[in-house]
């Protein structure tokens, strides 16, 4: 417990863009005939870079149609996603726990699979961006997104911190592993739109040491961190 710097993940954890983006993005797939379950969607391809995201989708599109996918595949599921952007909320408590976790530990970052041009638009657009500057951080940094630790391990390095001593917070099993493997503590969080029966133990199985169920739950633990206490 004893950090020195807290490492938010953007999509589900500061904002809510998680549950807008599913939205739009099954009902684009939905029309190529792909259909997938709220639960297994967010399993599978929350958390991951849109070039893992794409590549997934488009052998799941081979192995049910025995065809490659049209060649505006990514642009209908990409204007699907952005068809709710305009309803984006941030995540009740989230510029607060920035500070506060600042304040307890001395520094935080954003590390996110958002392209750097969203990643920025959606942070601004909630005003959250100051609050991390300039240590904010798009897997477009990087050679591979989550769940490997690239990522994370970035972050650390710019901040200038031991990997061991960081805190991640993500919501989702595959930002959960990269935390885990970049050696971080873990703490999956629920307080997303998107977290459907059963995501604290996916969470858990995923690697996270503990869950919270919102920023309040969360400043909570960090002072109890931050005290020293178990």
């Amino acid at each position: 417990m004893n950090f020195v710097a807290v490492i938010f993940d953007c999509d589900g954890v500061l904002v809510d863009s998680e549950v807008l983006a599913i939205k739009g993005e099954r009902g684009a797939l939905e029309s190529f005939g792909l259909r997938y379950s709220p639960a297994e969607y967010v399993g599978r391809f929350v958390g991951l870079h849109d070039d893992a995201f794409f590549e997934a989708l488009r052998n799941d599109f081979q192995l049910a149609f025995k065809t490659e996918a049209p060649d505006d595949f990514e642009d209908r599921i990409l204007e699907g996603r952005s068809q709710e952007k305009h309803a984006l909320q941030v995540i009740a408590g989230a510029a607060a726990a920035m500070g506060a976790a600042k304040t307890r530990f001395g520094a935080i970052a954003v590390a996110s699979s958002s392209r750097a041009h969203f990643l920025k638009s959606k942070l601004e657009r909630t005003g959250l961006y100051g609050l991390a500057a300039p240590h904010v951080y798009s897997a477009d940094l990087v050679a591979n997104g989550k769940p490997s630790p690239d990522i994370f391990l970035f972050a650390a390095e710019r901040l200038g911190v031991d990997p061991a001593r960081c805190l991640v917070l993500e919501d989702s099993e595959n930002g959960v592993r990269a935390g885990c493997a970049a050696g971080m503590s873990v703490w999956g969080f629920l307080g997303g739109g998107h977290c459907f029966e059963g995501h604290e133990s996916r969470l858990r199985k995923a690697g996270a040491r503990q869950t919270v169920c919102s920023f309040a739950e969360f400043n909570a633990q960090i002072d109890g961190a931050a005290s020293g206490a178990p």
